[in-house]
């Protein structure tokens, strides 16, 4: 078991990386507040991509995104702020992104359906390992180290790749840097992915049932 500054005790996932472990219990930190503000640029960034096709501007909300992605967690650590919320909200907010970028690329003809097939249907798997968690007292495993690998390649590939779209050496440039970071964020996301499923089986192995 796991003993929060708050007082919160949380058993520690079997195999995984990172310990479970939360100061507070709170749903409203500072933290989390700029975890709810970044889940509200998913839906400007559609709009941006498939209404006025301001590609300028969409890239630029998902650079403040990814800043407010690091400034949450370095918050919660410095100020002893860290939360059960906070811990679902950060993969969360990352998966909608990912899939907010990608469906809207294929709409547009940037990027090939298949891939969108690909990435979403590592999401449904790791969605379909909550039921078994739960019965096993889980909300969720940890994130992974190569799954913040993999987040972090395609959350990076797809802004490029949305750059490259247009003509001239540059947006070349920016398309082929895009894609490499899209083929290998893909290889390491379903490498998580498998992970992820490979803990579940042993949490499920050596853990009781919750009462």
């Amino acid at each position: 078991m796991t003993t929060a500054a708050g007082g919160e005790n949380y058993p520690d996932p079997v195999g995984t990386s990172e310990v479970v472990s939360y100061d507070v219990d709170r749903v409203w930190t500072i933290p989390n507040a700029l975890s709810f503000l970044r889940l509200l640029g998913v839906p400007l960034v559609v709009w941006l991509i498939l209404g006025p096709r301001a590609d300028g501007w969409a890239v630029a909300v998902l650079v403040v995104a990814g800043f407010t992605d690091w400034l949450d967690g370095y918050l919660a650590r410095a100020w002893n702020q860290r939360s059960r919320v906070g811990q679902l909200l950060d993969p969360v907010a990352d998966r909608l992104y990912i899939l907010a970028i990608i469906g809207s690329l294929a709409v547009r003809g940037i990027i090939p359906w298949w891939l969108v097939i690909v990435l979403a249907a590592r999401d449904v798997m790791i969605t379909l390992l909550v039921p078994l968690l739960r019965t096993r007292g889980y909300a969720a495993l940890p994130v992974h180290f190569l799954g913040k690998a993999a987040t972090f390649c395609l959350l990076y590939a797809f802004p490029l790749v949305l750059l490259g779209a247009a003509d001239g050496t540059a947006s070349l440039m920016a398309r082929v840097v895009g894609w490499a970071f899209a083929l290998w964020g893909t290889g390491l996301y379903w490498w998580a992915g498998i992970l992820y499923v490979r803990q579940t089986v042993d949490l499920l192995r050596t853990e009781r049932v919750a009462a």
